[in-house]
């Protein structure tokens, strides 16, 4: 069974694979960094009998060890195969199945969505200041240049945004999932923006109340312990950064109802997220069993939908491929060179990070993941009619 396994998945590259009892396989065309790997217990079984999720828990526990090369390197000879890549939609009744799937997955009612939200973002503020750059932005950079650094493109990120925005000075603007705070107090403190920003972790709201008062913004910026459904005033502009991914496939049509109800006559919003290029599809399961439970990423044809379903204009779609793909290299460097994280989280866990964050890349660099920026209005005539105002 391994050997159909490794057929199937791996067509390039140079792996040797160590089994128990002495028994070594070779896959790949002989190509590239050589990467040799060992499985001893359940290892193998585990693998075989669910790759996506069989894979990363034998990493985890220490039930494949990579003797040679990087997991790094691993995961890319499985990126290069093909396995993750655009496939098509498949026949009807694939799809069927997949949308049953998706509502049992995805069942994001307001006590889900909190303990959802909770599982990942109230880890530790301390363990995300070590990878992420020094303004908290955990989504996808912006790289208008090859030679960014992170700090670089993570602000090119908020300006591209803002610049679709089409801000005034003294708009009232909400940041529906606002994080850490810094994309409400970026379009605040450069932009003259009065921000409202909503958050259901606990810990992100703390570290960004706490940020505004020493930014001194105070009074243009206010975060809340809030589900956005349950917002009841108008703003001129809405932006949310990487919250879509948690509403899940069954809760679109009601997010963008509500968007469009707590969006003024004449507003924008800015929807930024993660998308799949494939249409439809399912969260793999080591992602939702470990990183992002009840999380989903759309593809562009599902957000489509729905937004035409809650009657909202299309003002502006752009695609972003491999920025996320650099997003996250950077992220994965940085958090294998911190020298405090071995001694603040356990080998399990430093294993199951490293996991996600490499798997994730290869997402992007291999299997059909890019971040859309979808921009909505409710009127026809509420934005200039070209983009150069963008830019300005």
């Amino acid at each position: 069974m391994i050997d159909a396994l490794l057929n199937r998945m791996i067509k390039v590259g140079d792996l040797t694979v160590h089994l128990p009892g002495g028994v070594s396989k070779r896959a790949g065309d002989g190509t590239g960094t050589p990467v040799v790997i060992r499985f001893t217990g359940r290892g193998v079984r585990r693998t075989v009998a669910n790759p996506s999720l069989g894979l990363a828990e034998a990493y985890m526990d220490g039930d494949l060890v990579i003797e040679q090369g990087t997991l790094w390197d691993l995961l890319e000879i499985v990126g290069k195969g093909g396995s993750r890549g655009l496939k098509g939609r498949g026949s009807w009744l694939k799809r069927a199945r997949r949308a049953v799937k998706r509502k049992i997955q995805q069942a994001n009612d307001r006590t889900a969505a909190r303990r959802n939200v909770a599982h990942h973002y109230d880890l530790s503020n301390d363990l995300y200041r070590r990878f992420l750059d020094t303004d908290m932005q955990y989504s996808c950079a912006y790289f208008a240049r090859p030679d960014m650094t992170l700090e670089e493109a993570q602000a090119a990120k908020k300006a591209h945004i803002a610049g679709k925005l089409n801000l005034k000075p003294g708009l009232s603007v909400l940041d529906i999932g606002s994080g850490w705070g810094g994309m409400g107090m970026t379009l605040a403190r450069d932009h003259g923006a009065q921000v409202t920003g909503v958050t259901l972790s606990v810990e992100q709201l703390e570290l960004a109340r706490g940020r505004v008062q020493e930014a001194g913004l105070a009074d243009k910026v206010a975060f809340e312990l809030k589900d956005y459904r349950d917002l009841d005033r108008p703003f001129d502009r809405i932006v949310s950064v990487g919250m879509l991914e948690h509403v899940g496939e069954p809760h679109f049509r009601e997010y963008f109802e509500t968007v469009k109800r707590l969006l003024a006559d004449d507003g924008t919003a800015v929807i930024h997220a993660i998308g799949r290029a494939g249409g439809p599809g399912l969260t793999n399961a080591f992602t939702h069993k470990y990183i992002f439970p009840g999380g989903y990423i759309p593809g562009l044809s599902e957000i489509v939908s729905a937004v035409e379903d809650a009657g909202l204009w299309i003002t502006d779609i752009e695609i972003l491929r491999l920025h996320y793909a650099e997003t996250l290299k950077n992220w994965r460097l940085r958090f294998l060179a911190d020298p405090d994280i071995p001694a603040l989280y356990d080998e399990r866990f430093r294993r199951m990070w490293e996991f996600y964050l490499a798997s994730a890349e290869m997402g992007f660099r291999y299997g059909g993941h890019m971040v859309f920026q979808i921009q909505l209005a409710r009127r026809v005539d509420a934005l200039p009619i070209t983009r150069d105002y963008m830019r300005a």
